[in-house]
């Protein structure tokens, strides 16, 4: 039998077999760690200087420009003297409150940002024996132990600080609190914004004294300027300030596409919406041990080309606010305070002016305010204006023929009061003359063979809501109840009712349920223009490269017409609504509307509206809202309008008068128009 080998020599052995590998594994190391020092230093030093790089950004470089579609500035950058700080090494805090009060001293900064816990914070550096009286033995030995954060001590001193000690604490201290937070808010290696816009003389003064001021410096920066002042300024937009950089409400978006909190960026509306292309490109920096090299110069933003006549839009928000003093001068206008007016291409979508303008009557008058905005987040009930709509309907489900004749008669359900036309002698009407007359009855009558009701005086009626659907359905398609796409944020789609019956059935047929924008308005009469091409109504015309000059840079894109959708409704239908529109503007309705406009087609509307006349937020008046819808010419239109002016006149007034101020905006508008731009 074979004899097992002496379990000694096998750990020997293994144990020198270990050892042989370790010391081969050790040998390799050293060749490899020997190669990389002697022969491949370049690329060690190269990753090294690779981790200790870092990569960082100028401040915001100016905007882009904004034109009108006849390539006048209506948006530019103006140069504004800049006075900055970027902590330099070896500088401590009571450098920085030395600085502070120095420039507090001489520089009018508005404080009115500080914070009560950052004039505290403040307090607490400037005193520092004091503040830390305010801890406790005990709370010292927590901290001691780990059991409270330094974060949680500096809560307690703050919370601790008597307002007593805060009263000694005057304006410049405040405004030396204000500046030093803004010399420590954000990142070491940034520059912080002191004051945008310095006068020459406080320029003057951090520039004689930069030796006493460490790490203050001067340039220069931008601001917006605005050519043409408040004209079209609500939608123009704002844009944030080297000092306050990004709000807290846009942080999240912002910072997720890669800027930095003290970038500049669009705040509302047309500097917000197109940011990505207004937006300037930084100067890039690479910081290498505490020295900052500029590696790649910054430029100015691209510039955007509006659909707007800043020209025609001069004279909208001129005439508007005329009409407006002279209507609040008329009888029964008490509760009447604004109108509001889009004007377009209707071919294109484009906007070629939009205007709202309120009026408030004051201790020495009336204050005309701009109310722009109100067309993207406003909503009225349209009237009569729809009833080209409701006609479409009727046609589309086959309960109306061209040329259909109906009796104006007033409706009556049982135990409901009747439902009539302005007028009870209107007679017997065609589909044409339904809408010169803009006949309710007409409406109504053909709302309930859209419901499939046989109806007969008082007769006793409940009907689901597919009437209703079917209504809203086509309404939608036509524009009306749904966003018109426009390039700006914040649009309505208006208010849309929660109940339905007949009566509301009826209501809704002529304008008086459901509310729409006049944005809503203007994108229903194209839609209709262009027989069922709705088009995404549109601001921007044009974008252009940036240039260093005066010049207007390359196209680099263009707006092409787009198409929301097409509505399944043959064009002949089209063309007979088109034909009522043209009626309206030849009959007692509607002429005189359009002013002197060639071959004008449009449709007049009165609604009855409710206003909350002691603003407890209770609807609590009756009211009378005039609107209109239009184009011309009728047979190769160049502009489409819509015009809403709420509240005219009111039922319970001491005089049944109703001003007109809707039709003279409109006409007076229309005339320059043609006069003057085509």
């Amino acid at each position: 039998m074979k004899q097992n080998k002496n379990p000694e020599i096998i750990t020997k052995n293994r144990i020198t077999f270990l050892l042989i590998f370790i010391i081969i594994c050790f040998f390799i190391i050293t060749l490899k760690m020997g190669y990389m020092q002697l022969f491949n230093a370049k690329a060690s030093i190269a990753d090294l200087n690779q981790l200790s790089t870092k990569t960082v950004y100028g401040s915001s470089m100016p905007r882009g420009r904004i034109y009108d579609r006849n390539y006048n500035v209506i948006v530019d950058n103006v140069g504004v003297n800049l006075i900055s700080y970027k902590r330099e090494s070896g500088m401590n805090t009571k450098d920085e409150v030395s600085i502070a009060y120095k420039l507090a001293e001489k520089l009018d900064v508005d404080y009115s940002a500080l914070t009560d816990t950052e004039l505290r914070r403040f307090w607490i550096i400037n005193n520092e024996e004091e503040a830390d009286k305010k801890i406790t033995e005990e709370e010292k030995e927590l901290y001691e132990r780990r059991k409270l954060k330094a974060t949680e001590i500096e809560e307690l001193k703050i919370k601790r600080i008597t307002l007593d000690e805060l009263s000694a604490y005057g304006d410049v201290d405040k405004e030396a609190a204000y500046i030093y937070y803004l010399m420590n808010n954000g990142y070491y290696y940034d520059e912080k914004t002191i004051k945008e816009g310095a006068t020459d003389e406080e320029y003057a003064y951090v520039a004689q004294n930069l030796d006493d001021l460490k790490g203050v410096s001067i340039s220069t920066s931008w601001q917006r300027s605005y050519p043409y002042g408040d004209t079209l300024r609500q939608i123009l937009g704002n844009v944030s300030s080297s000092k306050t950089g990004i709000p807290q409400e846009l942080k999240t978006e912002y910072l997720n596409k890669g800027y930095s909190l003290n970038d500049r960026v669009g705040l509302s509306y047309l500097e917000y919406q197109y940011e990505d292309v207004l937006k300037g490109t930084k100067d890039e920096y690479e910081v290498k041990n505490g020295v900052k090299e500029l590696v790649k110069k910054g430029s100015r933003g691209n510039d955007i080309v509006l659909s707007i006549d800043i020209n025609l839009q001069l004279e909208l928000e001129k005439v508007i606010e005329e009409e407006l003093i002279k209507a609040k001068k008329e009888a029964n206008t008490a509760y009447y305070d604004h109108t509001s007016v889009v004007i377009t291409d209707p071919k294109t979508g484009e906007i070629l002016a939009m205007a709202s303008k309120q009026i408030t009557t004051t201790s020495d008058g009336y204050k005309i305010s701009d109310y722009t905005t109100n067309i993207l987040t406003g909503s009225d009930t349209p009237g009569s204006i729809v009833k080209g709509a409701s006609m479409l309907v009727g046609y589309k489900t086959g309960n109306l023929k061209i040329g259909d004749v109906f009796y104006d008669k007033c409706i009556k359900f049982k135990n409901t009061p009747q439902k009539c036309s302005w007028s009870t002698s209107l007679g017997a009407l065609n589909d044409v003359k339904a809408l010169e007359y803009s006949s309710n009855s007409y409406q109504f009558q053909l709302a309930l063979k859209v419901a499939g009701v046989n109806y007969y005086y008082d007769m006793p009626i409940k009907i689901d809501d597919s009437a209703l659907n079917t209504y809203r359905k086509i309404f939608n398609e036509l524009g009306l109840g749904v966003k018109s796409g426009i390039d700006l944020p914040s649009e309505t789609e208006g208010y849309k009712g929660k109940t339905s019956n007949a009566g509301l059935l009826l209501n809704y047929s002529i304008g008086q349920y459901d509310t729409y924008s006049v944005l809503q308005l203007s994108s229903y009469v194209n839609t209709v223009v262009n027989n069922g091409e709705r088009l995404k109504l549109n601001l921007l015309k044009e974008v252009r490269e940036a240039t260093d000059s005066e010049e207007l840079g390359k196209v680099k894109s263009s707006y092409e017409k787009q198409v929301l959708n097409t509505v399944d409704i043959d064009k002949v239908y089209f063309e007979r609504v088109k034909e009522g529109f043209q009626s309206v503007m030849s009959g007692f309705l509607g002429r005189g509307y359009m002013g002197n406009s060639p071959k004008p087609a449009g449709k007049t509307g009165t609604s009855e509206s409710f206003y909350d006349s002691n603003l407890d937020g209770k609807v609590d008046t009756e009211t009378y809202s005039k609107s209109f819808i239009g184009y011309a010419p009728y047979d190769d239109p160049v502009m489409s309008i819509v015009a809403i002016s709420p509240h005219v006149s009111y039922k319970k007034g001491t005089t049944s008068y109703t001003s007109n101020v809707n039709k003279r905006i409109v006409s007076r508008i229309c005339n320059i128009f043609f006069e003057n731009y085509k």
